[in-house]
């Protein structure tokens, strides 16, 4: 029986197979590392989605487009260049990031919107205590408003005349008075200290400390444009500082007759300067009689020399200048607590008036109340070339001076 020998088996058979899994392990190797990092990568991209969906929109983000990933993924794998940001405020409410992309500077800008809350204006001392619900026959915007003839003494017109009110820059027609009848040397020269800022109201003034002016050009300014610093000066540099100016201030309204008017201090920004419409009209009979009060706050326009340079200054009442005007003294003043505020002497239809608007609402409304009584005197009490016959009809109201 012929032997029985062991069959071999050729290695050739199995090299195909040891091929194929030899290629895939090595394709694992290589492949598995990308998958898990693909696989974080979508995580962290999930999480940044959310992230920016809760915290809302980002300044200056440039959105990537779904049909670009190419570029997409090519400008995150840039260079740490490619990848820098800068945001630019151009603005309270614009900001702007620039940051390169492809070798391209991107611009993106945003506007935030802004909401505003505005604060309700401060009521005057005539709004908080009514005096604005007072009607009248002119409906007049001054809670407060008194017209009398100068020479007769009647009453045309009158309105919560006893009413003590703040009177503001009003105030320096009592200050300019003083100062006049003071004959103290006009051409006196006057620094302006820190002393005469204005701490009461933080309002500004084209006369800087260190700023020398005569006094006769302070008080020019003081009447005619309502210059706080200088009626402030004028009331510290006279003779025995400003507290005697302010006690003599007081003393001479007394002498007037002027029985509801307090001064506390020489330009008006105080709220504690108060007085009424009848003692107002008494202080502007009185300043009228005084030539240089009458000259100087019945002037257009000044101007001064400061340094290097020439400033310019206005009247604050503009029917100074209106030809249909013909005012013997004036005076304006505003602070919230007062209202906006005007006296006059002027003559109406051939009558000398004497008028008191106090309280006005609205920046021009003095100034339109002060129309109104001008027309409706001229079509209502034009003179008659009477005083005895206007005296007849005169109210008891006797002006002073």
């Amino acid at each position: 029986m012929p032997e029985t020998r062991p069959r071999r088996v050729s290695s050739q058979r199995f090299l195909p197979a040891v091929k194929f899994i030899a290629v895939a392990l090595c394709a694992t190797a290589f492949l598995l590392p990308g998958a898990q990092a693909a696989k974080k990568e979508k995580t962290a991209a999930t999480k940044t989605s959310t992230a920016k969906k809760a915290a809302g929109p980002v300044p200056g983000e440039v959105k990537r487009s779904a049909k670009a990933p190419r570029e997409a993924v090519a400008a995150k794998r840039g260079s740490k260049a490619d990848r820098s940001e800068k945001v630019v405020r151009g603005g309270r409410n614009v900001v702007a990031s620039i940051r390169q992309k492809n070798g391209k500077t991107v611009v993106a800008v945003q506007r935030r919107s802004v909401v505003r809350v505005e604060t309700p204006a401060r009521q005057s001392f005539g709004q908080l205590a009514g005096l604005h619900g007072t009607d009248d026959v002119l409906d007049l915007k001054s809670s407060v408003a008194l017209v009398i003839d100068q020479d007769t003494h009647e009453v045309l017109f009158s309105k919560n005349d006893h009413a003590v009110l703040p009177i503001a820059s009003l105030t320096k027609l009592m200050t300019g008075l003083l100062i006049s009848e003071a004959h103290l040397p006009n051409d006196e020269l006057i620094t302006i200290t820190q002393d005469d800022v204005d701490t009461e109201k933080g309002s500004r003034s084209r006369l800087t400390v260190g700023t020398t002016l005569s006094r006769g050009e302070l008080l020019h300014l003081a009447l005619m444009s309502s210059e706080n610093r200088a009626a402030h000066a004028l009331g510290r540099t006279y003779p025995g500082g400003l507290a005697t100016f302010v006690s003599i201030m007081n003393a001479k309204a007394k002498m007037l007759g002027m029985k509801d008017t307090r001064y506390v201090e020489p330009t008006g920004l105080s709220s504690r300067n108060q007085s009424s419409a009848q003692d107002l009209a008494l202080l502007v009979n009185a300043a009228y009689s005084d030539a240089t009060v009458r000259s100087l706050s019945t002037s257009p326009e000044y101007q001064v020399e400061v340094g290097n340079r020439v400033l310019q200054f206005n009247t604050t009442n503009r029917l100074v200048k209106s030809p249909d005007w013909e005012i013997g003294v004036q005076k304006t003043g505003y602070i919230s607590e007062a209202g906006q505020c005007l006296v006059m002497q002027a003559k109406v239809a051939g009558r000398k008036l004497i008028m008191v608007f106090l309280d006005s609402a609205g920046k021009f409304s003095r100034i339109a109340d002060a129309e109104r009584v001008r027309r409706w005197v001229e079509a209502t009490h034009a003179s008659t070339g009477s005083p005895a016959a206007s005296r007849s009809n005169a109210a008891a109201y006797q002006v002073a001076g």
